[in-house]
């Protein structure tokens, strides 16, 4: 057992190991499934104007190689720029880094001199003369900045020339080779992009390619859009804060816009970076404080703007990644695989959760770094009350009504509540207090929602009404829930009557053991009554079929259905499991019992209508027993 529990955390490090020891390989592979994804939909555009593919490539290589040379010309003509009009810069820097640190006569200065001064004289006992200090230099010693630094020249020997080339050449090349590979895996996932996902198609195997190819259309949709969109977005900021810089007079304002539109590319760390540069060249040109200030404020209106509004409403869910799984997953790769991890960190996070998304195996990927991670109504409602919180319980409830009937309150929130309450309870998980708790609290819930009536319920009023040929007095149903003494049974059975009694329909709620052969000998006076039991599962099955059995041997031409909730069987399938005494139908919803119910309430054939209805002395004594018509 524990070498089977090992596995998993076995399999997570051969991952890891491979993912850090094969990073020459694979970090170029995903720099070309990146790029893929990012030039794919221009090269479809170009064949849908009747471009072979192989021209189209070509094209769409050739004009994005035209644009990253474009800018990498612009970036190093002004860099370059930049580093030769630094030097001019040398005594505005230094007076700036003087005013910053040696307030020599600002109040704060004054104000920490005296307090040295009464610290030196409390814990000396002798009298210190203001403005002077046992410890300090006279100011008259010298200034340590008048003394000028030796300059030491390092000459290597020159027989380390040709070493120190060929480092130089093996830096340049380095990245210059990985660029070389990137392209040639690109251009080939471009050209071959069939051929890669009839592979795909076939690892997977013959029984998986519906979902596989859900799986890859899901990850080519979010990754192209995300990289498209985030490119626009990026492009538009650059140009908008190189404009910015230009109109405050900001010397190579077209340099940091393109380095801070390139930069925020990189999660979180390059939008910060993106404002670093120019601002510290701004402190370095300009005399005055407030061009520096200036540039700040650009970047924080910007980011603002970018970052609240413009990112939600144009990518909105399509990465699907939560903001804490890309913070966590963008360091992640960044010590894994160093910058280009930090580059790469969301469209392999995104690959990852739709990973998480098709293969159950890999689920919990799609829960840790997934956006989806809001509870079902039910799961919060039940959550809330197992916490003895009913009053945010009933706000889940109110809010959930809000936007919804309250049939589908019922079905969709209350009756999935019940029955996670009860699998917990015969798994002896749910207490008796907390099980208490839950049942007063929905049923003091329902109670409470007897006279609820939808605000736009247009639909629940035509039913009231009645549509064109149909009676208007509906048949009777007598709610009966399946076990004695269930509370879920008999919540269930109170929601069913209540939704009835609205579409004015006449009910009646027994008990279980209030169903004897004199009362059901009354209800066969009334063939159109129709009998609902109401089932909550788990372990519901023995005493619903005992309880329908029973009724039907009394009432073998009324109508029975059994309600047996969130059930997962067929209900063709769970009326033939009731055997010889099988009911009218069985169905899993509050919706279908009532729709079912519906479909009964219509004028009867002749030769169903056993007798002329009940008499006086029978209509008496049903209402002895609490039935109305």
């Amino acid at each position: 057992m524990g070498l089977l529990a090992g596995e998993p955390l076995l399999l997570i490090g051969a991952i890891l190991l491979v993912l850090y020891f094969a990073q020459p390989l694979l970090v170029p592979l995903a720099l070309a499934i990146t790029l893929n994804f990012l030039l794919a939909p221009a090269v479809s555009l170009l064949e849908k104007i009747h471009i072979p593919r192989a021209p189209a490539v070509g094209i769409v290589v050739i004009a994005a190689c035209c644009i990253v040379g474009s800018i990498g010309w612009v970036v190093t003509e002004q860099l370059i720029g930049v580093a030769e009009e630094l030097p001019s810069y040398r005594a505005n820097i230094r007076g700036k880094i003087v005013a910053a640190h040696e307030p020599s006569e600002g109040s704060l200065r004054q104000t920490i001199q005296a307090l040295e001064e009464i610290g030196q004289e409390v814990f000396s006992g002798a009298s210190v003369p203001a403005g002077s200090h046992p410890d300090r230099t006279p100011a008259n010693a010298g200034d340590p900045r008048e003394v000028k630094p030796t300059l030491v020249e390092i000459v290597p020997p020159s027989g380390n020339q040709f070493y120190a080339m060929r480092d130089v050449m093996l830096r340049a090349l380095r990245p210059l080779g990985t660029g070389v590979i990137v392209m040639v895996f690109t251009i080939y996932m471009l050209v071959k992009r069939e051929d890669l996902r009839n592979r795909l198609m076939l690892l997977a195997g013959m029984g998986h390619i519906s979902l596989m190819s859900r799986a890859l259309g899901d990850a080519s949709s979010r990754i192209s859009q995300y990289l498209v969109l985030q490119f626009l977005v990026n492009a538009a900021y650059g140009v908008l804060f190189g404009l910015a810089l230009f109109a405050i007079h900001v010397p190579n304002a077209t340099l940091w816009g393109v380095i801070a539109g390139l930069l925020r590319i990189i999660p979180y760390v390059g939008t910060a970076m993106g404002c670093v540069f120019p601002l510290a060249f701004a402190l370095a040109v300009f005399v005055t404080w407030w061009p520096p200030l200036l540039v700040l404020a650009i970047f924080l209106v910007l980011e603002l703007i970018t970052a609240n509004f413009v990112e939600p409403w144009l990518y909105g869910s399509r990465t699907g990644i939560s903001s804490l799984a890309l913070l966590a997953t963008a360091i992640f790769w960044t010590v894994l695989w160093g910058w280009p991890g930090l580059v790469l960190s969301t469209p392999l996070t995104v690959c990852l959760i739709v990973m998480g998304r098709y293969v159950p195996q890999l689920s919990f990927l799609h829960i840790l770094l997934g956006d989806e991670a809001e509870l079902a109504p039910a799961a919060r409602f039940y959550e809330r009350i197992l916490a003895l919180d009913r009053s945010e319980a009933r706000s889940i409830a109110n809010r959930f009504l809000a936007e919804h009937s309250l049939l589908d309150l019922y079905d969709s929130v209350l009756i999935p509540a019940l029955t996670l309450a009860e699998e917990d309870r015969h798994k002896g998980s749910l207490d008796d207090a907390k099980s208490r708790f839950l049942f007063l609290s929905t049923s003091e819930l329902v109670a409470e929602l007897s006279e609820y009536k939808q605000p736009d319920a247009t639909s629940d009023n035509n039913a009231l009404e009645g549509k064109p040929g149909e009676p208007q007095d509906r048949c009777a149903v007598i709610c009966v829930p399946a076990a004695a003494d269930d509370r879920a049974d008999e919540l269930t059975t109170m929601m069913i009557a209540q939704l009835l009694e609205q579409r004015a329909h006449h009910t009646l709620l027994l008990s279980p053991t209030s169903v004897s052969t004199e009362v059901l000998s009354k209800l066969a006076e009334e063939p159109r009554t129709v009998i609902c039991i109401s089932a909550l599962p788990p372990f519901a099955f023995s005493a619903t079929r005992t309880l329908c059995q029973t009724i039907r041997k009394q009432l073998p031409y009324n109508r029975i259905l059994i309600g047996l909730w969130n059930a997962a069987d067929d209900e063709r399938k769970q009326v033939a499991q009731f055997g010889s005494g099988r009911p009218d139908a069985v169905l899993n919803s509050l919706g279908g019992v009532l729709e079912q119910i519906g479909e009964w309430d219509l004028p009867q054939p002749e030769h169903e209508v056993v007798g002329d209805g009940p008499d006086e002395a029978a209509t008496a004594d049903l209402q002895d027993f609490g039935y109305t018509r």
